[in-house]
């Protein structure tokens, strides 16, 4: 015979039963849920650097190129007249080359001139510079004829006329690019004159001067 009290007690054990089978069916479900494993994948790059150079070289015969970084390694200008034996009214005329070196990155160029030195012919010279085109021998680039026929505004690197502290125009004005790994190269045909005017006072002074044609890469 069954009692109320049987009947509740009974209820509660099923009760128990149920809780206990669905608490193991959601700790069942969690464990599965953690065995699986997440996919991934990645995609990488890399790339190495190396920094070009830019380097000038000079010649003064406009085929026979070097380096002269320094002051102390300044290439010797071949000027036609013997700047030794100068009188009133010589013109004196040398070729200076310059290009990049291969390998090497282009670059615009500046001449500057330096500070004279000597017994002071240089308070008498004038000089100017202009851009020539490249000849089969230094003589032929570097003339009274080839230099006279470089007039035009883009050529005339500095004005005749000038005196030896005067600086190259700058590039803006005049173009002075050269090219990577020595694809061109650029002639400044110097102009150094005594003029006719030079008094007595000239005679038996020197004087040296260095000019610097200064790169910048591009």
């Amino acid at each position: 015979m069954h009692t109320r009290s049987s009947v509740r007690e009974g209820k509660r054990l099923r009760s128990r039963r149920i809780r206990a089978l669905l608490a193991g069916g959601l700790v069942l479900g969690l464990g599965a849920t953690a065995t699986l494993a997440a996919w991934n994948d990645s995609e990488f790059g890399t790339a190495t650097f190396t920094a070009g150079k830019f380097d000038l070289v000079g010649a003064t015969d406009g085929a026979t190129f070097t380096g002269h970084a320094t002051t102390g390694t300044a290439a010797t200008l071949s000027f036609v007249v013997a700047p030794t034996a100068m009188a009133p009214g010589n013109t004196t005329y040398a070729l200076f080359s310059v290009k990049t070196a291969n390998p090497s990155v282009a670059g615009t160029l500046q001449l500057t001139a330096g500070v004279p030195a000597g017994t002071g012919l240089s308070a008498y010279l004038t000089y100017g510079v202009r851009l020539v085109p490249t000849a089969a021998t230094a003589s032929q680039s570097c003339t009274a004829a080839t230099y006279a026929a470089a007039s035009a505004a883009a050529t005339v690197v500095v004005a005749d006329g000038s005196a030896l502290t005067v600086n190259g125009a700058a590039t803006a004005t005049v173009p002075q690019a050269v090219t990577a790994n020595g694809g061109n190269q650029l002639n400044y045909c110097f102009a150094v004159t005594l003029p006719t005017a030079a008094g007595n006072g000239a005679q038996g002074l020197n004087m040296t001067q260095t000019w610097q044609i200064q790169g910048t890469s591009s």
